[in-house]
């Protein structure tokens, strides 16, 4: 079977109640964690994707039992660096940049080489940007480029750092936290806001850690070589994957959906954010607070008068995973949307702002960029009249998602073939199942 669909049908109207796939970074953050604590972790509704089977698997080959037994699994720890590595061991990360750069932060000790790996896309991103913090720790790191493949051998005299994370890089600041476990004394970390999820774990887990926000920066301070004990996590839902249903439901005629149970931390909220600026109908409902991360459902109406933003670029980190999405709907909007500094976007799975810039030209909506700078032209009666073919983009799940929103909102006549459709097994498996609940009609 070939790995792509065809749609030839813009979506009707629908009113419908989904749960989308568990949050992915949480995955990943409790698999991990929970082979650093003592005694076995039990983690709930884990994301069955590529890219958390890839970190369970290679927890497995660093010496870390892991059961499934039920919606459960069960991860048996022996504390900080209680892996058990062989020698000559290579773990394949595929395409997770989260897994691969936080795995890293928890190796800062192995007493033997371990190469990390990964596919042709996460092989041609930068890992500069944490194996230099790494070096400064004491750890010894090998690597023919900037990029992975990559060598790491720990060391027995671990001193902490002082580390500037001025990207907005949740991924990196995270990595530098795993790694000041196992270091003596306190790493001191001044971060832009990010994702704070690795924060709230900790602090779930009682290790010592200090934070203080600033204007522009979080400071943060964590205690090493505290021992913390296994836990039970249930994973809610993600929402950068509820973000492809919200767009769908914005731009499909009197469509209403209810997405239960989402995570809704204020560091990931940012498309909501940007989309209720826009004159979007979104709101959230059922409140609850779970282990330090707010949840609710998240409701959301059609938008018939959508309207262009001057995007400011604070919420740039915390809407950074959907953009493709925001811009989207900005093409739909009346006015112009400008959006600024968005370079992190082409460090992802694909260089996506560069694709963002070329499917719009595709759709006819007329895009000025200057560096990482855009200006998007609305354009309220946005249509696709003609036959499109959009090509793989180095297994990008996030483009292929947004091609088939943008195929399911905007097809009057014509057909839409998008390559790649088993890219979202590395972040969300059943998209395309949710995406026939709702009416769609793919082949």
């Amino acid at each position: 079977m070939q790995n792509q669909i065809k749609i030839l049908n813009k979506i009707n109207s629908f009113n419908k109640t989904i749960s989308v796939a568990s949050d992915k970074s949480l995955s990943i953050r409790a698999v991990l964690l929970a082979s650093q604590a003592i005694g076995i972790s039990s983690i709930s509704n884990i994301l069955e994707s590529e890219d958390v089977m890839s970190t369970i698997k290679s927890i497995k080959k660093l010496g870390i039992e892991c059961k499934k037994i039920g919606n459960k699994y069960k991860i048996l720890g022996y504390g900080l660096n209680g892996f058990d590595i062989k020698k000559k061991t290579t773990i394949h990360a595929g395409n997770s940049g989260t897994f691969a750069r936080l795995i890293l932060g928890l190796l800062v000790k192995t007493k033997k080489i371990v190469k990390l790996t990964g596919d042709k896309s996460l092989s041609k991103r930068d890992f500069s940007r944490i194996t230099e913090p790494l070096k400064e720790f004491g750890v010894n790191i090998k690597s023919k480029k900037k990029s992975l493949p990559i060598e790491i051998l720990g060391s027995e005299f671990l001193k902490p750092i002082n580390y500037l994370e001025n990207k907005g890089s949740a991924q990196c600041k995270s990595a530098v936290m795993l790694a000041a476990l196992n270091t003596p004394g306190v790493t001191k970390i001044k971060a832009v806001s990010s994702r704070d999820h690795t924060e709230k774990m900790f602090k779930h887990l009682k290790i010592p850690i200090k934070i203080r926000s600033r204007k522009k920066f979080d400071l943060i301070e964590i205690q090493g070589l505290y021992q913390f004990d296994a836990f039970d996590y249930i994973i809610p839902g993600d929402i950068s994957s509820s973000a492809f249903f919200i767009a769908l439901t914005i731009l499909s005629h009197n469509s209403r959906i209810r997405i239960k149970n989402v995570n809704i931390n204020k560091t990931r909220i940012g498309v909501v954010t940007i989309l209720k600026k826009m004159n979007c109908k979104i709101r959230f409902k059922n409140k609850k607070i779970y282990k330090g991360e707010e949840i609710a459902d998240i409701i959301v109406e059609n938008s018939k008068n959508i309207k262009g933003i001057n995007c400011p670029a604070y919420l740039n980190s915390s809407a950074i995973d959907e953009f493709l999405i925001i811009f989207l709907i900005a093409a739909k909007a009346k006015g112009i949307s400008s959006f600024k500094n968005l370079g992190e976007l082409n460090k992802k799975e694909s260089p996506r702002l560069n694709i963002a810039v070329n499917f719009l030209k595709m759709l006819d909506i007329k895009v000025e960029r200057k560096n990482n700078d855009i200006k998007i032209y609305g354009n309220p009666y946005l249509k696709i009249s003609k036959k499109l073919h959009i090509k793989n983009y180095l297994k990008d799940h996030r483009v292929f998602m947004m091609s088939c929103i943008a195929a399911l909102s905007f097809i009057e006549k014509g057909e839409v073939i998008i390559e790649d459709k088993d890219s979202i097994n590395t972040s969300f498996p059943s998209f395309l199942n949710i995406l026939k609940q709702l009416g769609a009609i793919i082949k």
